[in-house]
């Protein structure tokens, strides 16, 4: 191995990805896909380890390699030309608005295996279910929406339209999905024919070396950085927000990080059973949210990869709430839960590195669907997620109005959703001093309003509404976030964290996000309860 050539090739197969996703972004059809980048690439080998991801979704792309396992073990009968797209959680996907479209790659022609493969995982607006965007207040699987087990959506080049034909009669926007099935299908051939473009100037046997000797590198990396962390056995606990309804208000989720001479351990023994709502998330969220805390934590040499994942293992109760078993409904747990397990992680690792983690961010994506119908009667479907502060560090202050953790896409602009949707955008402004106060605050969260122009089915799945983002070292807390409904005549009404209403015409929506929390104390600074200011 040249170490040279080694980080040539390391920018090579993020090239590939990278370009997939560019791909993506100026083929997709949705808002969703074109300007919140709400989508995810990557390369693997011919064993379904990864190889390179583009800078992308964390939530999706730690739990990616579980898809390509997944439809390799179903699938042996690949050609040249083949897409297989699945959402189903227990089967490979995440959540169903995610559909993750793998395809081989045939460098010779006369190759009876695939030599990698490439994946794109994007959030489609709409999967059917029991309320526009598909991300209900469920209590099963089966109200989320349409469940795709793995399939071949193209063989051999041919679209199978029947299979399509199927997925669209199922969903509210059966256009935009027509146009991001076909928007990942392209990044898909883009990411094939560069890595085809690879092979033909330098050969698969040097091309599929250097890919083992990037993973191995990685592996390596990651292993050195864990050796230098403290042995010993660390907890922490917080919990998840119930919905409205439910006997408890809360859900604890638990965990235990073992660092013992390379490796890490996480075991969520001790935290809730799977819960009667879509707050449950499969193992993979798991694995996905404690992949992405150690990740945050190694140098920027360590290039994302299967090498990475070797040295950290994860255990999680069966049927639990990181861990549930079908039918549970698990909209929730990939947006809001992925969020409370990157939490207890980073929580659990600040007790062994406490120079080095950040206080809680907002600690929730602030999920928003909307939809219904346009005044032509054509439906629309819309979602986004709202950011919020970052918890203060060892190192400064957090970021304000950032998206955290496990989300990474950008916002709508006003104008573009305007133009895209029947509603008007009052207010989008950053919520002063909602950040802990410390030696070091944390970021602020976001004021962001909407007035409906049309009836519409407003769906709300949100966290920290209730229990505050937790500070660190004598830091304070951030403030909780806040959901309200203002009438026309301008009454409001205070919503919980969980909600879905009909909004009529001339109400506006208002989304509080939650401020990150503050690290270390601040002799000259008197902490302040949070008020919010009035308008």
């Amino acid at each position: 191995m040249n170490p040279i050539t080694l980080e040539l090739y390391r920018h090579r197969f993020t090239g590939v990805a990278e370009e997939m996703g560019i791909t993506l972004r100026r083929t997709g059809y949705s808002p969703n896909i074109k300007e919140r980048l709400d989508f995810s690439c990557a390369i693997f080998d011919a064993q379904g380890g990864m190889i390179a991801q583009a800078a992308h979704i964390p939530a999706h792309l730690g739990a990616m390699p579980a898809s390509v396992h997944t439809i390799l073990d179903k699938f042996s009968d690949w050609q040249p030309g083949d897409a297989v797209i699945v959402n189903d959680p227990f089967e490979g996907g995440n959540h169903l608005p995610d559909i993750t479209m793998i395809a081989p790659v045939f460098t010779d022609e006369a190759g009876a295996r695939p030599d990698f493969f490439v994946a794109s995982r994007a959030h489609h607006a709409d999967v059917g279910g029991m309320t526009p965007g598909s991300l209900p207040l469920s209590t099963e699987i089966y109200q989320e929406g349409i469940i795709i087990p793995p399939v071949k959506l193209v063989k051999a080049g041919a679209l199978d339209e029947d299979i399509l034909r199927l997925i669209l009669r199922n969903v509210r926007t059966p256009d935009e999905r027509r146009g991001d099935l076909a928007a990942q299908r392209a990044a898909g051939d883009v990411g094939a024919r560069r890595l085809g473009e690879l092979v033909a100037r330098h050969g698969l046997t040097e091309v599929q070396a250097y890919a083992r000797h990037l993973q191995d590198y990685s592996e390596r990396l990651t292993r050195v950085a864990i050796r230098e962390w403290p042995d010993g056995a660390y907890r922490f606990e917080d919990v998840i927000e119930m919905p409205p309804g439910e006997a408890d208000a809360t859900a604890p989720i638990r965990v235990t990080a073992t660092i013992a001479d390379d490796e890490i351990t996480f075991d969520f023994a001790g935290s809730a059973p799977a819960i009667h709502g879509s707050l449950n998330a499969v193992i993979a969220i798991t694995q996905s949210a404690c992949y992405y805390a150690v990740r945050c934590l190694l140098g920027a040499e360590a290039a994302m990869n299967d090498g990475c994942f070797r040295p950290i293992h994860i255990l999680a109760p069966t049927n639990s709430v990181v861990n549930a078993a079908s039918p549970a409904a698990v909209a929730g747990g990939n947006v809001e839960t992925s969020q409370r397990i990157t939490d207890v992680a980073l929580g659990a690792l600040a007790q062994a590195l406490p120079e080095r983690i950040p206080a809680a961010g907002q600690g929730t994506m602030n999920n928003l669907t909307m939809g219904g119908l346009r005044p032509d009667g054509t439906s629309f479907a819309y979602y986004e997620t709202i950011g919020g502060g970052m918890g203060a560090a060892p190192q400064g202050d957090g970021l304000s109005g950032a998206q955290v953790h496990m989300t990474n896409t950008l916002n709508t602009p006003v104008e573009a959703l305007e133009l895209a949707f029947p509603l008007r955008l009052i207010r989008y402004s950053l919520r002063h001093n909602s950040g802990g106060a410390g030696l070091h605050r944390g970021g602020d969260g976001i004021v962001r309003e909407y007035e409906l122009l049309t009836p519409t089915t407003v769906t709300m799945l949100s966290e920290r509404r209730a229990v505050a983002p937790w500070g660190l070292a004598g830091g304070k807390g951030g403030a909780t976030g806040r959901n309200q409904i203002i009438s026309a005549q301008g009454d409001v009404e205070e919503l919980p964290a969980k909600f879905s209403r009909r909004l009529q015409p001339g109400q506006r929506l208002r989304i509080a996000t939650p401020g990150g929390g503050g690290w270390g104390t601040d002799e000259d600074e008197e902490a302040k309860d949070f008020q919010e200011p009035s308008r």
